[in-house]
This record gives C-alpha cells, sequence and structure tokens, in this order.
C-alpha cells in the first residue's frame, strides 16, 4: 500500500507475514478459517465441499461491491477522509477491492489498509493459539478520518467489537462505521453494519463461506447444513 506504515503498540502487533486462511479463528460465523486437511484445501481453493450451494456468484458480488462503494462515497461526501481498514483475511481483500472502485469514480486514491483485531478477541482464553496478523495504516493514522471496518461476514459481532477496541487503541476517527459483504444475522452484541452486500438469512447450525478469488481462486458465498 502507497505511503502505508506498519503500526506498533502493546495490543496490536505488526510487520509480521500474513496469517494463512487456516490460522485465523473467527467468532464461529462462516466454519472456513479452521479447516484443515482435504477441507481445508477445499476452503482455500474455493471448491465446493458436500451440502454447500452457492447464495452469492462474481456477478453478485461485484454488483454487491460497487453499490457498497457508492454508498460510502455518498455518504462521507467524497474520498478525502476516508480510510477502509480491513479485517484479515479476506476483508483486507474487501477493503482493496472497495478503493479500487472509489478510484474509478472520484479519479483518485482512498486510503485504506488492514487492522489485526487478534489481541482483542473476547475468546483468547478458551482458543490461546494465535497467530497474528497484520495492521497496516496510512502515514497520518486514523485521526480525523472516516474509518470504514470492511469484513466478509458479520454474525455475532465479536470481531467488529475487537476491531472497534483496537482502533481504539490506534487514535481518535472523526466515525468509525461498518461496510460487510454478508450478515447472516444471529448478533450477540448490539452492532449494525451501516453497509451490506446481502442481507442472508441463516441458522445458527449452517456455515456461511466467502471465497474470493485472491485467496480462493474464485468470488462466491457459499452456504452449508442446518434447517431454517
Amino acid at each position: 500500500m502507497n505511503g502505508a506504515r506498519n503500526q506498533a503498540h502493546d495490543g496490536v502487533r505488526q510487520g509480521r507475514n500474513d496469517v494463512p486462511d487456516d490460522a485465523r479463528h473467527d467468532d464461529g460465523r462462516t466454519g472456513q478459517n479452521d479447516q484443515t486437511g482435504q477441507d481445508g484445501q477445499d476452503a482455500r481453493n474455493g471448491d465446493p465441499r458436500d451440502g454447500e450451494r452457492a447464495v452469492l456468484e462474481a456477478p453478485d458480488i461485484n454488483r454487491a461491491l460497487t453499490r457498497i462503494a457508492h454508498e460510502i462515497l455518498e455518504r462521507a461526501k467524497g474520498p478525502e477522509k476516508l480510510l477502509l481498514l480491513g479485517i484479515p483475511t479476506r476483508g483486507t481483500v474487501l477493503a482493496r477491492r472497495l478503493a479500487d472502485r472509489i478510484e474509478q469514480v472520484e479519479g483518485r486514491p482512498v486510503a485504506f489498509g488492514s487492522l489485526d483485531v487478534t489481541m482483542y478477541r473476547d475468546d483468547l482464553r478458551l482458543r490461546p493459539a494465535r497467530a497474528l496478523g497484520r495492521t497496516d495504516l496510512p502515514e497520518d493514522g486514523v485521526d480525523g478520518r472516516i474509518v470504514v471496518l470492511v469484513d466478509d461476514v458479520l454474525y455475532s459481532g465479536r470481531t467488529v467489537r475487537a476491531a472497534l477496541d483496537a482502533l481504539n487503541d490506534l487514535g481518535r476517527p472523526t466515525a468509525v462505521r461498518l461496510a460487510v459483504l454478508v450478515d447472516r444475522g444471529h448478533r450477540e452484541l448490539p452492532i449494525r453494519a451501516d453497509y451490506v452486500g446481502k442481507n442472508l438469512p441463516t441458522s445458527r447450525a449452517e456455515t456461511v463461506r466467502v471465497c474470493l478469488a485472491e485467496t480462493d481462486q474464485r468470488d462466491a458465498v457459499l452456504l452449508r447444513g442446518g434447517q431454517r
């Protein structure tokens, strides 16, 4: 990222290699990042597994991201103060795509980066073995910025809560907003997305897997299992 630097502080640790897709534990929202063996191989290459069906394909994802980019830009009244921060791994990919779309509209780049939330998760004592991701910010940080946190799936809200805590240690934005590709419901905290690609009603027994070409060789949102 042009003009980006690694931010280091007591809670969020940076400067490490990117986290493998199967090393980041989510808040139980997808079930994709803890896969190993053959299922893990399928998870990384985007191939459907038994019982999975596509609820979004590449054209649907492209349209959703284009719409979200326009909504972000309209609400911010321009790209000058915008900062898109993706939550690794797929949130970072989505933040970059949104930044590219906004640049296409405005004819000038918009700041984007990544925000690792590993050390702020509330389940560290239950699953303490965690690989750390990267936090990349612009040189001038987050102060006075309109920060848009970007993630692939919104489920319990605990990952977003961790992101808010991590962001609080980095500075004081003017505003913080949330963009997600999929909102599958079942919130456990009072958190709501400002920009949503698709609202997807699910049961807790179902898993939602987001595949992106940059990490999984295809674009798709796959749903598996459970009874609604």
